[in-house]
This record gives structure tokens, sequence and C-alpha cells, in this order.
């Protein structure tokens, strides 16, 4: 039996919430089902997050509430939106209700219809509202800007997808200059230092254009994010090979987020609808979430791999 410095949940790692004797053994000595280390994450919810099945049905047994919520979502919502069917079915069994609004009005039911399992909960009950012709379409293109993109396959890139303006006023709004050939070949070869840096990729695509850097975190830089979003949206990244993916979104030249994990499953009470949706579809696939964001609808990776052409920024503070 634990003793009192592990009675808690404090030391539990990732793969406990799968280990149903250890979870016992913990709740035998008087580990508290309601409440975990952190307020916003209560057993119940971490392991219809990450445990196993069996673990979730005996938490759900022991809970004053199985429905209760935390940060505006149920355990149940967590299993959906983390893709655990298997977790899902155990809390569904134990009294959990698919149906229940929250977040956005994505009850943990409606949000299933919109991933791998839409049958989860059916017989569909009467008065919930099924998907939107537009959520519908949405999942389709999810799925196939996963076949189109596919892996990128390194780090150390940037990119910008812009709604609603071409390559070309792109570049008018960053004042981007022609790069001479034997200079961009140089450059390509190591473009390891700060001249590599002023050097952008734009792509047009259906739906707006992509600015990207191969090498480097510039196309997502604050300077060009805010010249490029002016009347827009426009959703950027930098891969970064230390930290991973850092994502911004700004609107009209204001930032809407910054330093966000694109991709990363993230998503908030505070969340639109349509936000809730979108880090529902792309979760692990941060460079199709920013396609996704702007409206862009790419046939393939190139935008990244291989723009279209490459210019020269002008040199100023990107920064502020």
């Amino acid at each position: 039996m634990p003793d009192k410095e592990t009675a808690g949940w404090s030391d539990f790692g990732w793969q406990s919430w799968k280990d149903l004797a250890l979870v016992r053994a913990r709740l035998d000595a008087g580990a508290d089902p309601n409440n975990g280390v952190y307020s916003f994450e209560p057993p119940l919810h971490a392991a219809a997050d990450r445990g196993s099945p069996e673990v979730v049905a005996e938490l759900a047994g022991r809970v004053d509430d199985v429905d209760a919520e935390c940060e505006g979502r149920t355990a149940l919502w967590e299993a959906v939106f983390n893709d655990r069917p298997e977790n899902a079915r155990a809390l569904v069994a134990a009294g959990a209700d698919p149906w229940r609004p929250m977040m956005g009005g994505w009850s943990p039911g409606r949000l299933s219809l919109a991933g791998p399992t839409p049958g989860l909960f059916f017989p569909f009950p009467p008065g919930h509202a099924g998907l939107t012709e537009a959520e519908t379409t949405a999942v389709a293109e999810a799925e196939r800007l996963a076949g189109a993109l596919g892996g990128i396959g390194y780090d150390g890139y940037s990119l910008a997808c812009v709604r609603g303006i071409s390559a070309a006023e792109a570049v008018r709004r960053l004042a981007a200059e022609a790069v001479d050939e034997e200079e961009l070949e140089e450059i390509m070869e190591d473009p390891s230092d700060d001249e590599a840096l002023r050097i952008i990729g734009f792509t047009d695509v259906p739906g707006g254009c992509v600015v990207s850097q191969e090498w480097g975190y510039m196309s997502s830089a604050p300077g060009v994010m805010k010249a490029l979003s002016a009347g827009t949206i426009a959703y950027g990244m930098y891969a970064n090979p230390k930290s991973g993916n850092q994502g911004y979104v700004y609107r009209d030249g204001e930032v809407l987020a910054g330093d966000t994990h694109p991709g990363g499953g993230d998503a908030s009470s505070a969340d639109s609808a349509e936000e809730i949706l979108l880090k529902y579809l792309y979760v692990g696939d941060a460079e199709a979430y920013c396609f996704a964001g702007a409206g862009l609808r790419p046939a393939d990776a190139r935008a990244i791999t291989d723009p279209d052409a490459h210019l020269r920024l002008p040199e100023r503070d990107y920064w502020s």
C-alpha cells in the first residue's frame, strides 16, 4: 500500500493511469477520486484522456458525479477529443451523458460525429443537432489535407498562411525584392547566416497564399505577420527544432494568439465553435492546422518545401 507521501496523485505519470492495480491501491489508501494534483485535471479527466478503460470504469464508480465539468468539459468530452473510444464507452456505461451541452455547442456526442468513430453514441437522440453542412465540409477537408501535405520530414522551417490575398500582394505588403540567382544558390547551399533569414518564399495556393522559409523562423515573425494580416487573417508557425512548434494567429495586424502549440489539442472553453472543431480535426498536424485555419486548400506541401519564388525582405526590425 502507498505511504503517506504517495497516497495521492502527485507522482502519477502518463502511464500510471493505465495501471488498474496502482489506481485501486491509491484510492484504497485515501486518494480523492474527485480531485487531482491540478485543478484543471481531476483524476477521471486524466484517465479519460490517457488511461485504460478499466481505470476509467474504476474511477467512474467512485466519483461523486461522472459528468462533473472541469474547464467547461466532462471526462467523456476528454475521451472523445483525445480519440479514446473505449474510454468513452466505459464512461457512458457508468452513466455519462454524451449529449450534455458544453464547449461552444460541442457535446461529446456531437463532437464524435466529426471524428474517426462517428457512430460511437448512436442511436442519435431527437432534439440534438448533427453537423452542419460547413462542418461536414471541414471534416472532409481535414481528411484531404492530411493526405495532401503528408509529413514534412524536417524541422526548422516557418510559414504564414494568409487568407484571400495573392503571393504578389504579400510581396507588396512586405516590400520584398528580387534576389540575384547566384547569391540565392549560395544561400540555399548554406542558409546559416543572418542574411539568409531575410530570404523567404512566396507561393499562391487556392484560398490565398503562403509565405515560408525552409531554414528559419522569419516568415512567422511578428512584423511579417502584422503586414500580411492587414484586412484578413493569417495563421503562422515556426517548427522550432529545440522547443517544438510555435504558433501565431493574426487578424488585421493584431495578434489573436501567440506562442501557441498548433495542432497540440489545447482546446479551451473560451474558443469559438469553429476553433474547437479546427483543433479537434488537426491534433498532431500543425501545418494542416495553419492551412485550414486560414482557409487555404493546397494540393501538396510544395508551398513549404519548394516555394514559387524566393525574395529578400528589407532590413528592419521584424520583432516589434
